[in-house]
């Protein structure tokens, strides 16, 4: 059976409907008395009542409230009271949150141990302040410059005065300017106008040079009856032409060259000029004189004196073509040849070049016709080859070089005057070109 209290109620849990005194309820007299707890002896919990007996309202007039801790926070306490209508809600300033969400990108690992997220930033740094030695200096420095400026200003006015009320009390000081220098003259690109072709081949200075000189040119010794002594022998002439015609053409105001001489080849090209060639040529790309040993050879085997001549007049007329070169008559000739389309308007172009070139070569003989010992019987044939040489005995038939009749025309006389003047073939008639 229920043990029974000393108040003789019955030890049985509260029901329901039966609360335990609350804490604010009580006041500071009314402290429960803390019993040590003892198993041998029931626990007396007093006689229940109802709430509206008439001590209990006794009770609650003498009870008055605790004073509320703001920090203190009950486990039993209710939820806190609702804002009241438009208030202004207060934010969360300062507050500190363990845990949240994990954190991305490069940062520590995930830790709920510290605050994750503060509202308030570090404090500013405090201004920098200068020491007061250092704004005293500054202080001095400006015055320094201040009082200097003044008393320079004060000067240059003082001097100035004393300078108009005396001008001969002080000497006057000339200083010497400094050299101004001196520029180069800019560069001034002028162009010069091209010279017309027929220009520069019917008035070339060239015939204004006047008569070639006399430099006592023999004929060489060596005996051409080999290729190699071939060689030789046109190169052994090439320095007499030089000395003749060099002074002319630098008169003439062009740069004078010497030429190259080499023999023709059927394996190796002899210069860089292409195209088929059977007699002896000249070629300005390269400025070189290309001689057919072969044909020069057969001569000398069958005369050996007419060889020698015809050796020479040949060397002569190619050296003709290497003056028209440094005279640029040979470009301008080739350049209108080049540009007409009548073929026999070509043929004419080609003849005026092949007879002025003849006759620079006899000009050159008849200038040294002493030392050459063009008289007599070599004479008689020197002029029996120069009147029988043409286009009539051109196996081909191509009218490119002349009659026999206009090589005689142009050569005869400069073999005596000496002279380039009778060698302009460009303002010649047609029918002196044939």
């Amino acid at each position: 059976m229920p043990d029974e209290q000393p108040d003789g109620g019955t030890n049985t849990p509260p029901g329901t409907g039966h609360f335990l005194p609350k804490a604010d309820e009580l006041t500071e007299g009314d402290s429960l008395p803390q019993a040590k707890p003892n198993r041998s002896q029931p626990i007396g919990l007093g006689k229940a009542r109802a709430l509206s007996d008439p001590g209990e309202s006794a009770l609650r007039r003498k009870a008055r409230p605790l004073p509320a801790d703001p920090d203190a926070v009950s486990v039993y306490s209710g939820p806190p009271a609702a804002p009241l209508p438009g208030a202004p809600t207060n934010p969360l300033i300062g507050t500190r949150r363990t845990g949240g969400a994990r954190r991305v990108g490069w940062n520590r690992p995930y830790s709920r141990a510290g605050a994750q997220y503060t509202q308030v930033g570090p404090p500013p740094a405090p201004p920098k302040q200068y020491s007061r030695a250092v704004i005293a200096g500054l202080a001095a420095l400006t015055l320094i410059v201040t009082a200097s400026v003044g008393v320079a200003c004060f000067k240059a006015i003082s001097s100035y005065d004393s300078s108009v009320d005396n001008p001969l009390s002080r000497p006057s000081v000339h200083r010497t300017p400094a050299p101004v220098p001196t520029l180069p003259d800019p560069t001034v690109t002028v162009t010069e106008a091209p010279v017309p072709n027929l220009v520069r081949l019917q008035k070339n200075e060239i015939y204004k040079a006047g008569k070639l000189a006399s430099v006592n040119c023999k004929e060489p010794s060596i005996k051409p009856n080999s290729q190699s002594a071939i060689l030789e022998y046109y190169q052994a002439m090439v320095p007499c032409l030089d000395d003749v015609w060099a002074p002319l053409i630098k008169k003439s105001k062009y740069t004078f060259r010497s030429p190259k001489v080499v023999l023709k080849s059927k394996k190796i090209p002899a210069s860089s000029c292409t195209g088929d060639s059977d007699v002896s040529y000249y070629c300005p790309a390269d400025e070189t004189i290309a001689i057919d040993w072969e044909d020069d050879l057969k001569r000398y085997k069958q005369a050996p004196l007419e060889a020698r001549l015809w050796m020479m007049s040949t060397m002569a007329h190619e050296y003709g073509h290497h003056v028209q070169q440094m005279t640029e008559m040979l470009t301008a000739a080739w350049s209108e040849e080049g540009f007409e389309k009548d073929a026999v308007k070509k043929l004419e172009w080609s003849r005026r070049t092949e007879l002025q070139a003849s006759c620079f070569g006899a000009a050159f003989l008849g200038s040294n016709k002493a030392s050459f010992a063009l008289t007599g019987n070599r004479l008689t044939i020197w002029e029996y080859q120069t009147k029988h040489t043409g286009d009539e005995y051109n196996p081909k038939k191509e009218r490119d070089h002349g009659s026999r009749a206009n090589q005689w025309f142009w050569e005869g006389p400069a073999f005596t005057s000496a002279s380039p003047s009778s060698c302009n073939t460009f303002t010649a008639s047609a029918k002196r070109v044939s």
